[in-house]
């Protein structure tokens, strides 16, 4: 695809989504877009004692240790807001079980929220990873910023004759380290991906997240957890171009399938609770403006964290807390 057809791509994607979902979250969320984003406050305003669910991050160690006694510093709230998407486009996010992918997923989800913010006057940026990393982009506001984005965002085709790529190609760890050397302020960071990289890259999301206020987003298929009966099928891995033959009528072979991946939930759970991130699932198979609108849920409850009291029951259809025990597919 040319690089003018590739634009002209973005703009309809982008045209699209504006007269559909955000016209639609227009209307739900009724202008309060305060809900989905809060400016970083920089002025220190005032110090007082801990409480129960305050962040940590807030905790002021000059003063505790001389007061005997935690303190945190309160900020005077910054409008402007600054926002980085870091962009898995490794070989595993292009696939789908249906005739969306993962990839299209990531594209609009990117594009809304991108938009969202820019036509408020707030700026935003991203890292691009596809066999490494490939581009940083630094914030700026504008929906040609937004379009920019998606340009760099639509796939690219694979050479011909190419080989296979060395297991575990695939390493989140280098997009969350190069994040955290190009991002200087403090800033809103939303990590798109499906998670399937080189394991280790947990405690690099944690580091990020001491800075940041971080949102992992997981994009996923249905088909990555319960094969259906399809008979004799070719199965490739898309990071390695690995292929198997495999025999799908086979219920034990589905049986170990499910179990398999029932495995790497738990381990992504796992690694999610280590690094204390937030998750916001998204399917192939989901709505885009009712999983921001959950979103939008999740960011209303940390804002009355402070007054005690978890996540309401609601949100288990797609959001995963960083203390939650649960999966929220």
């Amino acid at each position: 695809m040319s690089t003018s057809a590739r634009a002209h791509k973005a703009e309809q994607v982008l045209r699209r989504l504006e007269w559909t979902v955000l016209r639609r979250l227009d209307g739900l969320l009724q202008g309060d877009y305060r809900t989905l984003f809060r400016g970083q406050g920089l002025d220190l305003a005032d110090l007082r004692e801990y409480q129960l669910h305050d962040d940590v991050r807030y905790i002021d160690w000059n003063v505790t240790a001389r007061m005997q006694m935690p303190y945190v510093r309160e900020y005077n709230e910054d409008r402007e807001i600054a926002a980085w998407f870091l962009l898995d486009l490794s070989p595993s996010v292009d696939f789908g079980s249906r005739e969306v992918r993962k990839q299209s997923v990531s594209a609009e989800f990117v594009a809304v929220l991108a938009r969202l913010l820019t036509r408020h006057g707030n700026r935003v940026g991203a890292v691009f990873y596809g066999s490494g990393v490939e581009a940083v982009m630094q914030p700026r506001s504008g929906r040609t910023q937004v379009l920019q984005m998606l340009h760099r965002m639509q796939p690219r085709p694979r050479a011909a004759g190419r080989t296979a790529a060395p297991l575990g190609e695939t390493d989140l760890g280098e997009l969350l380290a190069t994040a955290q050397q190009a991002i200087r302020r403090r800033s809103l960071v939303f990590v798109v991906s499906d998670f399937i990289s080189r394991p280790g890259w947990a405690p690099r999301l944690a580091r990020l997240g001491q800075r940041h206020e971080v949102v992992a987003v997981r994009l996923h298929d249905p088909l990555e957890r319960e094969l259906p009966d399809l008979g004799l099928v070719t199965m490739q891995d898309a990071e390695t171009g690995e292929q198997i033959f495999v025999d799908t009528h086979d219920r034990g072979f589905r049986r170990r399938f499910a179990a398999a991946a029932q495995r790497r939930e738990q381990e992504l759970r796992a690694a999610f609770r280590e690094a204390a991130t937030d998750v916001l699932e998204l399917s192939t198979d989901d709505d885009l403006a009712d999983a921001l609108l959950r979103f939008a849920d999740l960011r209303r409850q940390r804002s009355r964290l402070s007054a005690g009291g978890g996540l309401p029951a609601h949100l288990g259809g797609g959001l995963m807390g960083a203390s939650d025990d649960l999966s929220v597919a």
